[in-house]
């Protein structure tokens, strides 16, 4: 028995009552009612009211304990009368009678109070973590992502998969993100790279012969923080396996996040099939390759509409010969809906750097029309096509968008959203999964103008490969897919380039030569030409899947000792400077900015 505790504070019930305890824990409130003096005490487990009366010789000492003071306290188990049980706990069928108290732990001034989920200031929160951890919603999200975990272990074990670890201190590569580099003390001059993900190493684990591997990741990139990304680290469940296809693949996550979400949430799912759209289809529909489902809006392409004699909108009929294109978004039944709605969704886009929404109403008299700034631009037979291209209806507004493809797609993509949101068209109560697929293999980067990967460099292109043709490498298209769930991306995964002579090939069409794929990914590509088998994965992010679990919209209240946005750990002082003495051991000078 420890000397602590004969309980812990979330396990008395009436079945203990007469009984001598002991508890220890902090002291989570205290309620004076002149004779008598309530503690709630909590601890890892729960909470347990304490009582003492005046008469009792400890009274004033425990009267003048400060909140989040660590105690322990032995007492007579008691039941509470009925009209006091408090069904909200566990414990709330008794309380103890406090006969004996010790002081653990004495506290300082409380900079937050921890028996509230108000808000508070994120610099307030960060430094003093800690206490932040001890306030019920936020341990409880901690206590639900150490379940998640172990289920995950559990569930891929079940499934035949084996957890390996692979290194952390590795060599640079270019994966899409920057590297955390660390100088090597004994080979001065040379730096390791934290792993941006354990892409090489799991590839090469299919290479030695292991059929499923799986581990819970840590991975770090020097990125900006996002609400669903934190700086510099993160934690993934990466896996990959041999001799599969795309399917075999989504066979085996579709299983785990069934399983998963069922277990940890009474959220529906929507579809036990997860749907597969293509990413040229997402683009088209959501603006977005990380669509959420649970909105009923679609986009649809009008351009075409926009040659026509009878349309007069000269606006957009000029942007459009230059090369535009206008895509529209229907919203049902609004035609109730006042002016300021409308215009109040049109000042919005342009308040996200657009050059706005046009928009009508459809309306029919003796003929149909469109109501709204722009509606007389349209003839009626105009105006019959674009409801038969969008399925909208009388009493449908159309809401239009027109410039390059890109701008279109991202202001179309944000509108759908707040559309949905305000119009109350999202169902908060499901989880609605989809496959992205189909990638694009190369895009061209928007800064420097020339081919780059889109996705993984790893991943193999799709066709026959002996009869690849490489003249057009942007309509070439990848075994590369996105999960997504309710509009956040839960991960990336392909099915692996296995073959050498086609690595080389596909790198040189991103402007890599022979001599660069040896030198920056010599491990990978000579353990590809000892025989390397068919091989696929993907990696979930477990930050993202507990956010969703947990309800959260910050990532940062699913992690145990998140950092700031400027990447800063503001409880331990990090990043921080480093002595003369060490950097010389490190063989670096400090450049100071002038």
């Amino acid at each position: 028995m420890s000397k602590y505790r004969t309980h812990n504070c979330g396990e008395l019930n009436k079945s203990h009552k007469e009984k001598e305890i002991s508890l220890s824990g902090w002291i989570n409130k205290k309620r004076d009612h002149g004779n008598l003096l309530f503690i709630d005490l909590r601890d890892n487990y729960g909470i347990t009211q304490c009582v003492i009366d005046k008469s009792n010789q400890i009274f004033k000492k425990i009267e003048k304990l400060s909140l989040e003071t660590v105690i322990k306290i032995s007492g007579l188990v008691i039941a509470r009368s009925d009209e006091t049980i408090n069904k909200n706990i566990s414990t709330g069928e008794i309380e103890v009678k406090i006969n004996n108290l010790d002081v653990l732990g004495e506290t300082k001034e409380l900079p937050m109070p921890v028996f509230s989920d108000q808000e508070y200031a994120e610099e307030i929160r960060l430094k003093y973590r800690f206490l932040d951890l001890r306030r019920k919603k936020i341990h409880q999200n901690i206590l639900l992502r150490s379940k998640v975990i172990s289920f995950i272990r559990n569930e891929m074990q079940k499934l035949g998969f084996l957890e390996f670890q692979t290194p952390i201190l590795t060599s640079s590569s270019p994966e899409g993100a920057r590297d955390f580099l660390v100088p090597s003390r004994l080979n001065p001059g040379k730096f390791y790279a934290l792993p941006q993900a354990p892409q090489q190493f799991k590839q090469l684990i299919m290479v030695s012969g292991f059929d499923k591997y799986f581990q819970i990741a840590p991975c770090f990139r020097d990125e900006d923080a996002r609400a669903d990304r934190s700086p510099g680290e993160f934690y993934q469940l990466d896996v990959e396996m041999s001799f599969v296809e795309q399917e075999d693949v989504f066979g085996v996550i579709e299983t785990l996040f069934l399983k998963l979400f069922k277990t940890f949430s009474n959220k529906k799912i929507l579809h036990q099939k997860f749907p597969r759209i293509t990413y040229e289809d997402a683009m088209l529909k959501y603006g977005s390759d990380k669509p959420d489902l649970r909105n009923p809006l679609e986009i649809t392409d009008l351009t075409i509409i926009f040659d026509r004699e009878d349309v007069k909108f000269d606006i957009f009929k000029k942007l459009v010969k230059s090369g535009s294109i206008v895509r529209a978004l229907v919203t049902k039944n609004t035609k109730d809906k006042p002016r300021s709605f409308f215009d109040g969704i049109d000042r919005w886009a342009k308040e996200q750097g657009s050059s706005g929404l046009a928009y009508f109403t459809l309306e029919k008299d003796e003929k149909i029309n469109a109501k709204g700034p722009i509606g007389k631009f349209f003839s009626e037979n105009a105006l019959l096509e674009i409801m038969k291209l969008t399925n909208a209806n009388i009493g449908d507004t159309v809401f239009l968008s027109c410039g390059k493809q890109n701008d279109v797609e991202k202001i179309l993509s944000v509108a759908r959203n707040k559309i949905a949101q305000d119009l109350n068209l999202i169902n908060d109560d499901c989880f609605s999964f989809c496959w992205v697929v189909d990638y694009p293999m190369y895009e061209v980067d928007e800064i420097t103008n020339k081919i780059k990967f889109s996705h993984n460099p790893f991943s193999m292109p799709q066709g026959d490969l002996k009869k690849l043709n490489l003249s057009n490498p942007l309509d070439l298209k990848a075994y590369q897919y996105d999960i997504v769930c309710n509009g956040i991306e839960l991960s990336s995964g392909a099915i692996r380039n296995h073959i050498p002579e086609l690595m080389y090939k596909l790198f040189e069409v991103a402007g890599y030569s022979k001599n660069d794929v040896n030198k920056k990914f010599s491990g990978m590509i000579n353990a590809l030409s000892y025989g390397a088998p068919p091989h696929g994965g993907i990696a979930p992010g477990i930050d993202r899947i507990v956010m969703l679990l947990a309800n959260e919209k910050n990532i940062r209240e699913v992690t145990m000792f998140p950092m700031n946005q400027n990447a800063q750990d503001l409880m331990m002082n990090a990043p921080s400077e480093i002595s003369d003495d060490q950097l010389k051991e490190l063989n670096l000078n400090i450049k100071k900015k002038i």
